[in-house]
């Protein structure tokens, strides 16, 4: 099932988990007018195709002592990206990784306590890693929740 193939209640079903990942299934069941029964059949299908892969929740990285975030762009040598992407998962300032294209080829998500272990985390782990040619780092000043 890809996500042309989902109906009207499956997309209603994602945006309310989207919107609250703890959210019970009677309350899912309650706002999108179906019954229990049919909304844990339904999350259990949403599941199981991997349409709903994980539930998590957000950290406000600040209040986790996390005051220092970077978007890192990497330039890396063609080869490299299978062996370099588990290696990236394995740094716990990592917190998201996504290979795109254009004028870089690996962009991060880095959060550190501070700018020093930011830096770090940039210099000592993410420059020396074999593959990587170049990074180039985007401070944020601030982050915004859209969902």
């Amino acid at each position: 099932m890809g996500c042309g193939q989902l109906d009207e209640v499956d997309r209603a079903i994602v945006a309310e988990l989207t919107r609250d990942g703890r959210m019970s299934v009677t309350a899912v069941a309650e706002s999108v007018h179906i019954s229990r029964a049919h909304a844990y059949s339904r999350i259990a299908r949403l599941t199981e195709t991997g349409v709903l892969s994980k539930f998590t929740v957000l950290v406000d990285p600040i209040k986790a002592g996390l005051r220092s975030s970077a978007y890192v762009t990497l330039k890396v040598q063609q080869h490299a990206w299978r062996e370099l992407r588990e290696k990236l998962r394995e740094i716990p300032e990592v917190h998201h990784i996504a290979l795109v294209g254009g004028d870089f080829d690996v962009i991060l998500l880095v959060r550190a306590v501070d700018n020093i272990d930011l830096r770090r985390v940039i210099f000592d782990q993410l420059q020396s890693m074999p593959g990587v040619v170049d990074t180039q780092t985007f401070l944020v000043f601030e982050d915004l929740d859209v969902r």
